[in-house]
């Protein structure tokens, strides 16, 4: 078990920057579930090895080794991980869980708060579903703010900033964002970053991603790619000029990202690629080949995972076996 288990610590390394590269030759709402998907399953499979580690230590307990009907000096021989490397896993563990539970307090705090700010200070109308909170704001903003329900949020220096078609894309940008739920990728973001540091370069390039996910949505919406591309960028020169407000992490927003690739992606001749991939990355061939090298990462992580799971299995069986016939 102690090799199998080490595997979803080394993989995100790799499957990272595989991952990345991939995104880039690929439309953006396909990008966005790979990315977000890579999260998923390599945070899921450090955070079971460290489980892993962990139990393998508690089992060599005296007390929790007879509870369990085990031989502990043949289940100590058996297994090799010490109790060393299980209590630091142990902690690893502890630590991970207690900083994820801090962020999604946090998380949750923030857009509690954020909704109830907007109560006796914005005005409330409905746009396509969802309410549009318009906020007496000199400053230029706009986000999509999650919950229930979730709400478009505008400040009043923000619509002054843009011409009537440019507002529609704007809102449209941010209808996007909550219709697809982007909160929830970038909340799966956050929480992997914090079980594995290597997966914590997977979350700019979501949000950039996420953001061109919803400027081809608004770009459809209202038909028109080059008006959109220029909401996109009139909204970030206007957003720049003054110190940005208060706002949720999770709270997508229209100037957010790099606003010139964003910008040059919608006023691409192949909008039905990636946002302006490189040559090397949007080659059919390397596309593949990259694609084929994060399905193995991804596969050897979560195939290593469950092997050592069921290693551990049988180790514990055989434990009691051994105890049964002393």
């Amino acid at each position: 078990m102690i090799l199998l288990v080490w595997a979803p610590f080394l993989i995100p390394f790799l499957a990272v920057p595989a991952a990345r590269r991939l995104a880039d030759a690929l439309p953006p709402r396909l990008a966005a579930w790979v990315l977000g998907a890579t999260g998923v399953v390599l945070a899921g499979a450090s955070a079971a090895s460290l489980g892993l580690l962990a139990l393998a230590g508690l089992l060599r307990i005296p007390a929790i080794a007879a509870l369990g009907h085990m031989s502990l000096p043949w289940f100590a021989q058996a297994s090799p991980t010490s109790m060393e490397l299980a209590a630091l896993a142990a902690t690893a563990l502890v630590v991970a869980g207690v900083f994820t539970l801090r962020a999604a307090h946090q998380h949750y705090t923030d857009l509690r708060r954020a909704h109830a700010a907007l109560g006796p200070h914005a005005r409330h109308s409905t746009e396509d579903g969802h309410p549009l909170a318009v906020l007496d704001d000199d400053r230029a903003d706009a986000y999509a703010l999650p919950g229930r329900p979730g709400r478009i949020v505008v400040t009043a220096g923000m619509l002054r900033a843009l011409p009537a078609p440019e507002r529609a894309a704007l809102l449209a940008h941010e209808r996007a964002h909550l219709t697809a739920r982007h909160h929830l990728f970038l909340a799966t973001a956050e929480y992997a970053a914090v079980l594995h540091p290597a997966l914590r370069r997977l979350r700019a390039p979501l949000g950039f991603h996420l953001e061109r996910w919803a400027d081809e949505c608004a770009a459809s919406a209202v038909g028109d790619r080059v008006v959109t591309a220029r909401a996109v960028g009139r909204a970030a020169l206007a957003a720049a000029r003054t110190p940005r407000p208060a706002r949720p992490l999770l709270a997508p927003a229209v100037a957010a990202g790099p606003v010139p690739r964003r910008v040059a992606a919608l006023l691409s001749p192949h909008p039905r690629t990636g946002a302006l991939a490189r040559p090397s990355a949007g080659g059919k061939p390397m596309r593949l080949v990259t694609a084929l090298a994060l399905a193995a990462c991804l596969t050897v992580s979560t195939a290593a995972t469950v092997a050592a799971t069921r290693e551990l299995h049988q180790t514990v069986e055989s434990a009691q076996s051994a105890a049964g016939e002393h």
